[in-house]
């Protein structure tokens, strides 16, 4: 599986930036399984966060109607309003994963697992040919 934050993660993204997360799981899920994300920046958290649906930025709470899919392969979006620096940055993502077919919560709800990525990187990183796309 490849990891859900690679060298090309963190871009300038207008005058804040992006974070393209990686789907730490072993298949698909339905984009609307993305809860609560959030992400800090050399220790700051972000306010304001959303998320790039195609051409949309949506708001994390909006994704529940979302019906695409967050493919094993491609990257979820996540953008923030703060300019960064050139140079370095300590980058955190964390956000609970839905699983709607693992019954297992309280009540007999769907599981909700927490996750929690961290990596250093440089900013505008060149990008890594692969097959990975960014979530339509």
């Amino acid at each position: 599986m490849q990891s859900a934050l690679r060298d090309d993660a963190l871009s300038t993204r207008g005058p804040g930036f992006a974070v393209r997360v990686g789907l730490p799981w072993i298949r698909s899920m339905p984009l609307a399984c993305l809860r609560e994300p959030a992400v800090t920046i050399d220790g700051e958290p972000v306010d304001g966060l959303r998320i790039a649906v195609g051409d949309t930025l949506r708001a994390a709470e909006d994704l529940i109607d979302e019906t695409g899919g967050w493919f094993a392969q491609d990257r979820v979006v996540l953008v923030g309003e703060r300019e960064l620096a050139p140079g370095a940055h300590d980058v955190v993502v964390t956000f609970r994963l839905m699983v709607p077919y693992l019954m297992a919560g309280p009540g007999g709800t769907p599981l909700e697992l927490p996750m929690r990525v961290q990596r250093a990187f440089e900013l505008d990183h060149p990008f890594i040919d692969s097959v990975s796309l960014d979530v339509a």
